[in-house]
């Protein structure tokens, strides 16, 4: 059974949220602002966490930020009421999994958690693997990007997509068939999610001249090693 935090402000609706993946198997814990949910993840180990974006004392993105601080490798999923690139590309910055805009049906969100936690799975099983990226050691198992001495610690979907360029390297790859296996849906708000993570990578790699994440304008990218 996942164990899932859900940091939801509206007591109502956390509830009906709470018991809809009850009755679906997953274990849930309820947190009604930020900072309790801080407080409890400090206290007990998830698989997932579902962070609503505007909460008080503490909202999603902050806490989404000390997530990434402390739980570097535990997938989050932002709700958020407003349909805004800006918030939107704020999250996948901070390490968002995914998204998803309120009002919602509760089986998109159920979908959306099993995609994460899917994509998880596939990444534990091909965690043994240390991968020299040039100057580079990557580590799916502990999503370590190593360059001499300096190690980066890359969230899950980082690790995946770093893991499929690698996979594919020289291949010209359009971002519809990433989308549609990753996000599973093709549309603005997945493309600017996906160049959000690509200009990620890039930053990540740039120590080594002889990796380059290519954009072929209109076609795709390619990954140079």
């Amino acid at each position: 059974m996942y164990k899932i935090l859900l940091a939801e402000d509206d007591r109502d609706f956390g509830y009906i949220l709470k018991k809809y993946l009850e009755i679906n198997n997953y274990e849930v814990i309820h947190a009604l602002n930020g900072e309790e949910a801080l407080d409890i993840l400090q206290k007990n180990n998830f698989d997932i966490c579902i962070l609503d974006v505007m909460m008080p004392k503490m909202d999603g993105f902050e806490l989404g930020k000390k997530i990434q601080k402390k739980h570097a490798q535990l997938p989050f999923i932002y709700l958020t009421a407003k349909l805004m690139k800006e918030d939107v590309i704020k999250g996948l910055e901070i390490g968002a999994d995914d998204y998803i805009t309120k009002p919602f049906e509760v089986d998109e969100l159920l979908l959306r958690v099993k995609n994460v936690l899917r994509r998880f799975s596939k990444i534990e099983e091909e965690k043994n693997q240390e991968i020299e990226l040039g100057k580079y050691l990557f580590i799916p198992k502990s999503f370590e990007l190593i360059f001499n001495d300096d190690k980066k610690i890359l969230t899950e979907r980082e690790s995946e997509l770093l893991l499929y360029l690698f996979d594919n390297k020289g291949r010209v790859i359009s971002k519809e068939e990433i989308l549609e296996k990753y996000w599973e849906e093709v549309d603005f708000f997945s493309k600017r999610s996906l160049d959000v993570f690509i200009s990620k990578l890039r930053k990540y790699l740039s120590k080594d001249e002889n990796l380059k994440i290519e954009s072929l304008r209109g076609i795709g990218i390619r990954f140079i090693v």
